[in-house]
């Protein structure tokens, strides 16, 4: 059971007021706010532990080693992945498809080779495809989507050929909130010899997952969205991939020796973590990771879960709704419109109501083309978030609705 008033109150920017409003973020899909214990991290971390790491032997630089090295555990732990050496820091789930795009490719991929996307995936698991398309002759196979919000599961199966050498699809949707069926997924692909990449950006803050269980190749996911710093996230590999792949960048820390003719690359996890790592960004979310394990995902998924409900039964009362993702398996995402009302004006004038929503295309031009919209508004939910919130939500797009 969540106790909603004591977390608020670890969370200060909830007792903001905008306009003369009283804050309501609803834009958690963009990135979470932090909580008391997150910010106090960060602070500590410069004042009395701020050394670069693995390279000295003073006792700071030990010191933030070892705390370095201690987040890598925790993430570990928090994803149940088997090693330690399969959790590599990056800075965020664009960096990390970002690597696996330019490694994966270089080392397992040739012209006319084949990588299945799906029509829902953020512009962060579209471009770097893309690119590879551009620079190598890769092809990309795109997985539909259906009118409920869910991904053609049919024709994922029928895209294999004896081309296909990797499948990236997201977990979550970040418009449409559908949480995709991954188990499936992955095993469908493992029967084809084929790795599977997962962008776990909106899930790994809603629900739990579990990389042994799942037994997926790769995951990443941002630390911004769970709660966690800006600048920080981590890719998760199996260790036997990630072996076969080449650094995506070369510096120093990924280095176990250098000669102007020739280096020899550092042992995992340190092969793709070029430069001095964010070490600092590396505790503050581990301890990120320990507040939300203190209230524990299954607690976090129900309770989101009711708001979600709540909200969408609410939101359909108003004459005029389209709401964009009514999948069966679905996470704290409404995405919406009313009426003709542009979403840029909803959004700008619930804002006016002090009132947090997200307006645009959310980074996946390909799902609106595909919906045939130009954007939607989209609330976005967090365990810190309430009822009564959410009521205050619905009033203030009624209100919006009879300016209209």
């Amino acid at each position: 059971m969540i106790d909603i008033q004591s977390i608020r109150e670890d969370f200060p920017i909830l007792a903001h007021t905008v306009y003369g409003k009283p804050l309501i973020y609803f834009d958690n899909a963009a990135t979470t706010q932090k909580p008391r214990a997150v910010v106090e991290k960060i602070t500590d971390g410069y004042y009395h532990v701020n050394a670069n790491v693995h390279r000295g032997v003073h006792f700071l630089s030990q010191a933030a080693t070892e705390a370095h090295e201690k987040a890598r555990q925790v993430v570990q732990q928090f994803l149940n992945a088997a090693s330690p050496n399969e959790i590599i820091f990056t800075r965020g789930t664009t960096e990390a498809i970002n690597l696996i795009a330019s490694s994966f490719t270089e080392a397992c991929m040739e012209e006319g080779d084949e990588v299945i996307l799906s029509a829902m995936e953020h512009h962060s698991n579209i471009v770097p495809w893309q690119l590879q398309a551009t620079r190598r002759g890769i092809v990309l196979k795109v997985v539909p989507v259906n009118g409920k919000g869910e991904l053609c599961m049919d024709t994922y199966r029928s895209l294999f050929s004896e081309r296909t050498k990797l499948v990236s699809l997201t977990h979550v949707s970040n418009v449409l909130g559908s949480i995709n069926p991954v188990k499936e997924i992955i095993r469908e692909a493992h029967a084809h010899d084929v790795p599977v990449l997962l962008d776990g950006a909106q899930s790994v803050p809603h629900i739990k997952v579990d990389m042994q269980a799942l037994d997926v190749d790769f995951y990443v996911f941002s630390g911004h969205k769970i709660y966690g710093p800006t600048g920080i996230g981590v890719l998760y590999g199996k260790e036997k991939w990630l072996d076969k792949l080449p650094p995506y960048q070369g510096g120093g820390e990924m280095i176990a020796s250098v000669s102007f003719e020739k280096t020899v690359f550092n042992e995992l996890p340190y092969k793709f973590e070029a430069g001095t790592p964010d070490y600092i960004g590396s505790t503050v979310l581990a301890e990120a990771l320990h507040y939300v394990g203190k209230i524990g995902l299954d607690a976090i998924a129900a309770y989101e879960k009711e708001l979600l409900q709540y909200a969408t039964r609410q939101l359909k009362t108003i004459d005029g709704t389209r709401i964009f993702g009514e999948a069966a398996e679905k996470s704290s995402v409404l995405s919406f419109l009313i009426g003709t009302i542009h979403p840029y004006d909803m959004g700008m004038l619930l804002d006016r109501l002090g009132i947090a929503v997200r307006t645009g295309h959310h980074c996946a031009q390909p799902l609106m083309n595909a919906l045939g919209i130009e954007g939607t508004v989209r609330a976005s939910f967090s365990f810190y978030n309430t009822k009564e919130e959410i009521d205050a939500f619905i009033a203030g797009v009624r209100q919006v609705k009879e300016m209209f």
